[in-house]
C-alpha cells in the first residue's frame, strides 16, 4: 500500500469544489490610508462569481455586496463548523441549483482594530461607507461584467453587517436597489441600551472605571480572541459602535458614549445622536428611497440574544406605516445560528435585482 497524490479538492466534509469561482483579491483603499486608528488601507477583498460568470463576458449580470457582522473579517466567510458547508459553499450551491439566476457576489472587509465600522464615516474608525460605495463598487464594476445600474446592485448582512445593509439604501439610494438585514442592529433602545449597565459595572470591577484604562488593556492583549469574551467583550462592543455613531471630535479613535460610566444611565445628548442613526428612527426620512426599492428582505431569529428579532419587527411596522414594500422572516434560532439564512435571501435579491 502507498500514498499518492489526488486531483481536486478533498471534498466534504473538509472542501467542497465550487461550481463558480472566488476570486480573491488584495485591494489598497486610498480612503483607508491614515486612518485614525492606523488600520491596514491594504485588505482583501472577494468576488465569487456563479457559474457561466466570467471575466470579460458581455452578458452582464447583478452584484450582491455582502457585509460581516461585528467582529468579523473577510476571510471568516469560508470557515467550516462540525463539517457543515462554508458560506461561500452555501451561496455556491445555491447558484449551481439553478433556482437562482447568474449574478456576483462581492464580500466586504470593513474590518476595523475597534471591532467594525458600523458601515458608516466616521472620524475615529474611518471612512466606510465611502470606502463601499466610491472605491469597492467602482472597482469591481470596471473588473467584472456587472449591470451597473443601481437597480441591479443589491446589499446584504447580518447583525452590524444587516445594519450597514439597511442604512446604505437609505444613505445612498443612487448605489443600492435592494437590501436584506439578518437580525441587522435596530431598536437601539432593545438591543443597545441593556448593556449599559452590565458595561458600567465592568468598567468598575475590572478597569477602574476608566475607559481609558480599558482602551490601555485592550490594546495591550495579544490573542484578539480575548475581546471576545467578558470582561472585555460587551465593553469593546459598546465602545466600537460609538466609535461610529459619536466619534469624540476632540480624540480621533474614541468615542463619546451614551451613558454615565459610573451609574450607566443614560447621556440624553449623546443617546440622542445614536438614536436619530437606528433604521427605525430613520426610516421615515428615507421613505422614498425605501419605496424606489426593488426588495427590502428583513429576517431573525425569535431567542436573538440582543433582541433583534423585536428590532426588525419594529423596522417592519414602521415600512408598513410607510407603505414600503417588505418581507419579515421570524424564525426558530438566536443570533448565533443563521449561517443557512444568508444563500437564501441572496436568491430573493438576485432575482429582484435582475428583473
Amino acid at each position: 500500500m502507498s500514498l499518492r497524490e489526488a486531483d481536486g479538492p478533498p471534498g466534504a466534509p473538509w472542501e467542497r469544489g465550487l461550481a463558480g469561482s472566488l476570486d480573491r483579491i488584495v485591494v489598497h483603499s486610498e480612503l483607508l490610508e491614515g486612518n485614525p486608528l492606523g488600520d491596514p488601507a491594504v485588505r482583501p477583498l472577494y468576488v465569487y462569481r456563479a457559474p457561466g460568470v466570467e471575466l470579460g463576458s458581455e452578458q452582464a449580470v447583478p452584484s450582491v455586496y455582502l457585509l460581516q457582522g461585528f467582529f468579523g473579517q473577510v476571510d471568516q466567510w469560508l470557515a467550516r463548523t462540525s463539517g457543515g458547508p462554508t458560506t461561500i459553499e452555501r451561496i455556491d450551491a445555491t447558484f449551481a441549483s439553478g433556482d437562482c439566476p447568474p449574478a456576483i457576489v462581492v464580500l466586504v472587509d470593513a474590518w476595523t482594530s475597534r471591532g467594525g465600522s458600523q458601515f458608516l464615516n466616521s472620524t475615529s474608525t474611518g471612512p466606510y461607507l465611502d470606502h463601499v460605495c466610491t472605491e469597492v463598487i467602482p472597482f469591481v464594476d470596471a473588473r467584472y461584467p456587472t449591470l451597473m445600474a443601481p437597480e441591479h446592485r443589491g446589499v446584504a448582512g447580518k447583525s452590524s453587517g444587516g445594519y450597514g445593509a439597511m442604512i446604505l439604501p437609505m444613505l445612498r439610494p443612487d448605489v443600492f436597489g435592494a437590501l436584506a438585514s439578518h437580525a441587522g442592529d435596530a431598536l437601539f433602545e432593545c438591543c443597545y441600551q441593556p448593556l449599559f449597565p452590565r458595561v458600567a459595572r465592568s468598567l468598575r470591577d475590572h478597569f477602574e472605571g476608566s475607559w481609558d484604562v480599558f482602551i490601555e488593556r485592550v490594546e495591550a492583549v495579544d490573542d484578539p480572541t480575548e475581546l471576545e469574551r467578558e470582561p472585555f467583550v460587551s465593553a469593546f462592543a459598546t465602545y466600537g459602535t460609538a466609535c461610529a455613531y459619536t466619534p469624540d471630535p476632540q480624540r480621533p479613535g474614541r468615542a463619546l458614549l451614551p451613558f454615565d460610566v459610573a451609574t450607566g444611565a443614560p447621556i440624553d445628548e449623546i443617546w440622542a445622536r445614536w438614536l436619530a442613526l437606528d433604521p427605525v428612527r430613520m426610516a421615515a426620512g428615507h421613505a422614498a428611497a425605501l419605496r424606489g426599492l426593488r426588495r427590502i428582505y428583513l429576517d431573525a431569529g425569535r431567542r436573538d440574544e440582543f433582541f433583534l428579532d423585536l428590532g426588525a419587527s419594529a423596522l417592519s411596522a414602521e415600512l408598513t406605516r410607510l407603505e414600503v414594500e417588505h418581507t419579515l422572516e421570524l424564525f426558530d434560532g438566536g443570533h448565533f445560528d443563521m449561517a443557512r439564512r444568508y444563500a437564501g435571501a441572496i436568491r430573493e435579491l438576485v432575482l429582484a435585482l435582475g428583473a
